[in-house]
């Protein structure tokens, strides 16, 4: 009797557990197993350990996706071993056995929502996207082609014995034993990488080890590296190079961050001419950055359809204005998120770009959090920033004169000036959201923000009211 979606969970239970009891009958009955039957039989069979059941589901899976990672709270190798064995078998098979549908395997932390709807038998939104979806009785008259299987995993490498279950798509590196790191990414498809994450504080040496293999990953789209505090005392031209040259191989890389590439301060242009390919997301942060640097920065063809662009931590203030108006200029056309956080702008730096700045239309998120200006620097900053129609989330530091002179933060005097901003967006005549980001001392070097309710304006004025000119707002403020 094939069950109802109704079906009371307990009977499930109960169901499941009965074939539990012959694990050979258990194998023998899958083919006709209801599919609504196989998660929570699914689950039994992995918590039970019972492997050789185990490897028989992975075969007969009727779903395209099987998220197990979901159900390995308390990781045990036997059972993720049955499991592998079980895709290993139907690997080597040309087609798929009668019932098995499955194309991805999914070890990382989720689908506890797939696992949790499919055992309390509400098939209808358990299969409601395409992954999750039972395979069809015209699919089972007969085998079909083996598609392609898709592992996904992610993996911290750390100063311990490395995990055998190797990732095909997201690599995070955690270790400062690069020995560690070479022996497991000789190991790896390096090509079918997509994503690279690398925590680390190397030696430019143990760097220049990493680039060749860097270069094989032609397949990765997003790269982190975060940070890479380089503690060699001189830096060496040629292992610069070796690195950066590794760019010209990553033809498909759209987001690049990088945190702290002491090694590159002075060099970036040698890491800019190497990138081929157009980026989306660029982060270059806390960085000692020349004015060289910045220059080759904003003359870069790479960054012309840049989304988002971070400079969180690079010290502008001893630099040309023009330079950073420039940048801007360069990327205004596309750019939908900023970051210029702690970059030590004062009020002539913030001046000087918001005629740049005014003219970002995709702009969705600015955050200036962290730099130093006055309330009238931010008067002028809300100005230019009225016109930007796209301009959802912003991120302003607290005005100076909300700390004493000590730089402490004066939560009366805040308050005050929080409602003067209130006033500014009334002026402005359009509905608006500013978020104030605050330090407990205004020279706080410990990166310690606090942000603060947002302050928000609702315009009510209608329709056919002009809008204030830049000219009568300066009059009125």
């Amino acid at each position: 009797v094939r069950m109802s979606v109704q079906t009371p969970l307990r009977l499930l239970e109960l169901a499941a557990g009965s074939l539990l009891k012959d694990e050979a009958s258990a194998i023998a009955a899958l083919g006709f197993l209801p599919t609504e039957l196989f998660p929570p039989l699914f689950m039994k069979v992995f918590y039970g350990r019972c492997t050789e059941t185990l490897k028989a589901m992975v075969r007969a899976w009727p779903f395209v996706h099987l998220p197990l990672g979901g159900l390995m709270h308390i990781p045990h190798e036997g059972t993720l071993e049955a499991t592998l064995d079980g895709l290993n078998a139907l690997l080597t098979h040309k087609v798929h056995p009668r019932r098995c549908k499955l194309q991805v395997l999914d070890l990382r932390n989720t689908g506890q929502n797939f696992w949790s709807i499919m055992w309390s038998g509400d098939m209808h939104h358990g299969s409601s996207s395409s992954l999750m979806a039972p395979v069809s009785e015209e699919s089972l008259r007969k085998g079909r082609p083996l598609d392609p299987l898709e592992v996904f995993t992610e993996l911290c490498l750390k100063d311990k014995t490395m995990d055998k279950f190797l990732t095909y798509l997201k690599l995070m590196i955690d270790s400062i034993l690069i020995k560690n790191i070479m022996k497991f990414l000789h190991l790896m498809p390096l090509d079918s990488l997509q994503e690279v994450q690398v925590n680390c504080i190397w030696q430019l040496s143990a760097l220049s080890l990493f680039a060749p293999l860097l270069g094989q990953m032609h397949s990765v789209q997003r790269l982190i590296l975060s940070p890479i505090l380089v503690s060699a005392f001189e830096e060496q031209e040629q292992e610069v190079v070796q690195f950066t040259s590794q760019f010209l191989k990553l033809h498909r890389l759209w987001d690049l961050s990088m945190e702290c590439p002491s090694f590159l301060s002075g060099h970036l242009d040698q890491m800019l001419k190497c990138l081929k390919t157009g980026l989306e997301n660029l982060a270059i942060m806390h960085y000692l950055l020349t004015e060289s640097d910045l220059t080759h920065l904003s003359q870069c063809l790479s960054i012309s359809q840049l989304k988002g662009l971070d400079l969180s931590g690079f010290v502008l203030t001893k630099f040309r204005p023009v330079i950073c108006q420039i940048l801007l200029g360069k990327v205004a056309a596309t750019v939908r998120e900023l970051s210029l956080d702690e970059c030590g702008i004062l009020d002539s730096q913030l001046e000087a770009i918001l005629p740049a700045l005014s003219l970002c239309f995709q702009l969705w998120y600015f955050s200036l959090r962290g730099n130093i200006l006055s309330m009238a620097a931010m008067e002028k900053l809300l100005l230019h920033t009225a016109g930007l129609p796209n301009l959802r989330k912003e991120v302003y530091p607290a005005p100076r004169e909300s700390y004493s002179s000590q730089g402490v933060l004066l939560q009366g005097r805040l308050a005050q000036l929080q409602a003067g901003l209130k006033e500014i967006l009334k002026v402005l005549g359009q509905s608006r959201t500013i978020w104030l980001s605050s330090s407990p001392f205004l020279h706080c070097s410990d990166d310690i923000f606090y942000h603060m309710e947002p302050i928000t304006y609702h315009c009510n004025i209608s329709a056919y009211l002009m809008p204030l000119s830049k000219a009568s707002l300066e009059t009125k403020m």
